[in-house]
């Protein structure tokens, strides 16, 4: 496996995000299923994991926690807060995104404690809560780094003119934001601002929730809970016509000599150095495949194929709802 600077980190080329093993795509899979997962995983090279707070309402840590914690010294950690599960008068979890810093030191402490760890190596804010100085969450990261129980601090789904601010106050280790060939946002300011600091990008739905795989033939098909259902691109009516987008993208792959997925990750990892793709899988044979990528050859004129079969110039809908539009950082991002 290739390997990667994320920091004082060395990881490899390509990460692992845990997320689907316990949370957003409809049922996860078996216990034993996803272990499998994650120690192949480990096996195969793989020295980067993302979990959070949030996945699964922190069982997603748990089952990082109980199944990597013995292995600790093997891997770099990564997990996020400011956005979790918070149970309601009526007894219900819901997700709320809370940017305080006595929030973000209590969800740092439930993390540790989940992950069966005294320190986690990358701990990012997961969303910037706007009713919060970016400054003020930024410094209670830094608070949990002086206190031994982060080592390095990230930030998700923030625009270029936010990296800075934060940055100003701590350094910023990596940005994590979703990067594919169908959503090319990072590529306006942010991509920039994390070279332009040292920081790495960790690009998170780096197959674009499975489309770039081309085994997603009908939404139809996704569990009624699935995340993407609300997804505008996964309409019925969108979908269907960012499904026409695929054969020729399809027929580049074997012109590549790759898969469909291996030349979405490929893409990612020849656009810069300091992008890190963390794709997710609840299957060993996906994981294969996915780690496989990191040997692709992809030639410049290739690369540029690949950039005018699927963008943003022909995408149909945008990545979130409106609601999750609203929740993103968008300046000079989106």
């Amino acid at each position: 496996m290739q390997e990667r600077t994320i920091g004082p980190f060395t990881v490899s080329a390509i990460g692992l995000g845990c997320m689907n093993l316990s949370h957003a795509y409809g049922v996860p899979p078996p216990a034993d299923q996803a272990e499998r997962v994650l120690l192949q995983a480990l096996d195969a090279g793989v020295t980067l994991f993302d979990t959070a707070a949030l996945y699964g309402f922190g069982a997603n840590e748990e089952l990082v926690g109980r199944v990597l914690g013995p292995h600790r010294s093997r891997f770099t950690l990564a997990s996020k807060g400011g956005m979790a599960g918070v149970r309601g008068e009526d007894g219900v979890l819901r997700r709320v995104i809370d940017g305080r810093p006595e929030t973000l030191r209590r969800n740092c402490e439930d993390s540790l404690r989940r992950l069966q760890t005294d320190v986690i190596d990358l701990y990012y804010l997961h969303r910037w809560d706007k009713q919060v100085p970016i400054e003020d969450s930024v410094g209670a990261l830094a608070d949990l780094v002086r206190a031994g129980k982060v080592r390095t601090i990230g930030l998700s789904e923030v625009s270029a003119a936010t990296i800075r601010k934060a940055h100003a106050v701590h350094p910023v280790t990596a940005v994590q934001t979703e990067y594919s060939l169908w959503t090319r946002n990072p590529e306006i300011a942010v991509l920039d601002a994390c070279r332009e600091i040292g920081a790495a990008f960790v690009a998170f739905s780096p197959l674009a929730r499975a489309y770039l795989t081309g085994t997603l033939a009908d939404v139809a098909s996704l569990d009624a809970k699935d995340i993407r259902r609300p997804m505008p691109r996964f309409s019925p009516e969108n979908y269907a016509a960012n499904l026409k987008l695929l054969p020729p993208y399809v027929e580049l792959a074997r012109e590549a000599g790759c898969t469909p997925a291996q030349l979405a990750l490929a893409w990612l990892l020849h656009k810069a150095p300091h992008i890190v793709p963390i794709p997710g899988t609840t299957s060993t044979d996906h994981l294969r495949e996915d780690l496989d990528a990191a040997a692709v050859r992809l030639t410049p004129a290739l690369m540029a194929r690949a950039e005018a079969l699927i963008g943003p110039h022909n995408v149909a809908g945008a990545r979130y709802a409106p609601q999750g539009m609203g929740e993103v950082d968008t300046e000079n991002f989106a």
